[in-house]
């Protein structure tokens, strides 16, 4: 990410709502920094000089508007399961959402650094959230003290990911709430 002090608040706005309005207009594979600059009303040399590339610009443009990552805690531990895996599922199974994510993806593979942002940056307060919901129905005893909830937490979305990414089967309530369903059939005390 590149250093607040030398941006412009102003472009650094306009590049990233541009970016995200391009993206929806174009998809990723077709999105480029040029037009990202032209409907920014900016020099590429800007967009380079604070990000490495698209990936960069969009990764940033997706955290900035991402909601902040609260799971429900009603006490009912397979219902708020289930409501926060049959959202993800839901967003894999849009169509739009999906382009973007599998674009993304697909640059992370040859780029470590960009790896490493969105893991840290789009994944992980998700993945924490999650976990920290388990260790709240672990404090309530609905979950066994000896559970690794960070394992817990991959077998949720690890096979969401795999279905999505090998397009195995469905991404639909039903595969949700199986997911669940084995979940907690492993972890609850």
């Amino acid at each position: 990410m590149p250093s607040a002090a030398r941006r412009n608040e102003q472009s650094r706005r306009a590049i990233l709502a541009a970016a995200l309005e391009l993206l929806a207009e174009t998809g990723y594979a077709k999105l480029t920094i040029e037009a990202i600059a032209a409907r920014a009303g900016v020099g590429k040399q800007t967009i380079y000089r604070w990000w490495r590339g698209k990936g960069a610009v969009i990764l940033d443009a997706l955290v900035e508007n991402a909601v902040p990552v609260t799971l429900p805690d009603t006490g009912d531990l397979e219902r708020d399961l289930r409501a926060v895996v049959r959202a993800t599922v839901a967003e894999f199974a849009d169509p739009r959402l999906s382009a973007t994510t599998r674009a993304l993806t697909a640059e992370t593979l040859s780029d470590d650094l960009l790896a490493d942002e969105v893991r840290d940056r789009l994944l992980r307060p998700q993945l924490s959230a999650v976990r920290d919901r388990l260790e709240s129905a672990r404090r309530a005893g609905q979950v066994r003290t000896d559970a690794d909830l960070d394992q817990a937490v991959e077998l949720i979305f690890g096979p969401v990911l795999h279905r999505w990414m090998l397009r195995t089967g469905p991404l639909d309530d039903s595969y949700a709430d199986g997911l669940v369903d084995h979940l907690l059939a492993a972890i609850r005390s």
